[in-house]
């Protein structure tokens, strides 16, 4: 008999206090961000309708630049491993995925607005999708995406937002300044915070995030279990035929 997969609730924590990068970071003064604010705490992924909700917990919510969401100061990514194949790089952040395979579904949410895209099974440039809703709960953001129901891996990251850049994103520089997120070296990873439980520094001394979660290539899965169906027939039929007069 083939069992249908589901998916359901998974959680993961981030440790607290944990939002300045390799620990070097300086935050931009102009305006005012506190780290809470861009601090992840944790992540859920759970099922919703024909699509899924992502809800990601932040140390405080802060509204710096007076978005009408109620939420300015950080921009959330959320990068979904779907199984083999994807993109191996976290779109201009300066992070490189670990194991095998990459992202197949990238949303980037800012008080201002929130995007999703996905990658073509066949390769080539990731197109846009419906947008995802986004509400705040608490001190938790909570997004509504047009990815469907599954058990996947996630990349998930916090930066600095800023109006002042093309894609609303600080990039860490190494020279001070109020309205500059500054780094102790050229090229630092962009993201202030970065989904890890284990609290391992590599991301930012090495370049390389690892996904949290389990990714289930269905395609791989349901010939394994139409496999099994057909050995389960044949075994069947077999009992069968032993047991005619």
């Amino acid at each position: 008999m083939l069992t249908l997969l589901t998916a359901a609730l998974v959680s993961f924590p981030d440790p607290a206090g944990d939002a300045r990068g390799d620990g070097g970071y300086v935050l931009p003064t102009r305006p005012a961000v506190s780290e809470p604010a861009l601090d992840l705490r944790g992540f859920q992924a759970q099922p919703q309708g024909q699509g899924m909700r992502f809800t990601v917990a932040l140390g405080r919510i802060e509204n710096p630049w007076g978005a009408r969401s109620g939420f300015s100061a950080g921009v959330t990514d959320i990068f979904v491993k779907t199984g083999v194949g994807g993109v191996r790089t976290l779109d201009h952040l300066r992070l490189n995925v670990t194991g095998t395979g990459g992202w197949a579904y990238h949303l980037r949410v800012t008080g201002f607005g929130a995007s999703l895209r996905k990658v073509p099974e066949g390769g080539g440039p990731p197109t846009p999708l419906p947008a995802p809703t986004v509400r705040v709960e608490g001190t938790s953001l909570v997004i509504d995406a047009a990815v469907p129901p599954g058990d996947y891996g996630y990349w998930v990251t916090s930066s600095v937002y800023s109006p002042l850049t093309p894609d609303g994103v600080l990039r860490p520089v190494t020279s001070p300044g109020p309205t500059s997120l500054q780094a102790g070296r050229p090229g630092a990873p962009v993201p202030v915070d970065v989904l890890l439980p284990s609290g391992d520094p590599a991301p930012f001394t090495q370049g390389t995030l690892a996904p949290v979660g389990a990714t289930r290539d269905r395609r791989t899965l349901l010939l394994l279990g139409l496999g099994g169906l057909g050995l389960l027939t044949v075994v069947v039929a077999t009992v069968a035929v032993w047991r005619r007069p």
